[in-house]
């Protein structure tokens, strides 16, 4: 992830938090209880242990997983999967980090670098986002 700014802003949706809808956000983001829908992102997520996440697609420029994840990853950075993470879906990123002890189903597609990646990356829907990555 990718080095918190002390100026920059923190949102944390907490344990008891139940969030269901499109979310989008700038700075960075930490889900520690139970969202449902799309993330559209330009900061950096991390979904804590114990989260639970069912999602159309997340989309940031960076992620890592210690909790749970349904749904395709886009990360313009990294995506780190730690240690009894569970994510279920395809990812995609200029780097991936697997940790032993992940249950991971889905598919991998690298993004070459992030120069590769244009500014409309994350304003695409999901099925432009495909035919983009797959050239």
């Amino acid at each position: 992830m990718k080095k918190i700014d002390k100026e920059k802003k923190l949102t944390v949706l907490g344990r008891e938090t139940v969030f269901d809808g499109f979310l989008k956000f700038t700075e960075d983001l930490h889900i520690q209880g139970a969202f449902s829908g799309a993330i559209d992102a330009q900061g950096a997520l991390l979904i804590e242990k114990g989260a639970v996440c069912k999602t159309q697609y997340i989309r940031a420029a960076s992620i890592i997983i210690e909790g749970t994840v349904y749904g395709s990853l886009t990360a313009a950075d990294k995506i780190e999967m730690k240690t009894g993470s569970i994510v279920h879906g395809d990812v995609h990123a200029a780097r991936i980090k697997i940790a032993d002890g992940v249950s991971f189903e889905g598919a991998v597609y690298m993004l070459r670098d992030n120069a590769g990646i244009d500014g409309n990356l994350f304003s695409m829907h999901p099925e432009q986002l495909k035919q983009k990555l797959r050239g």
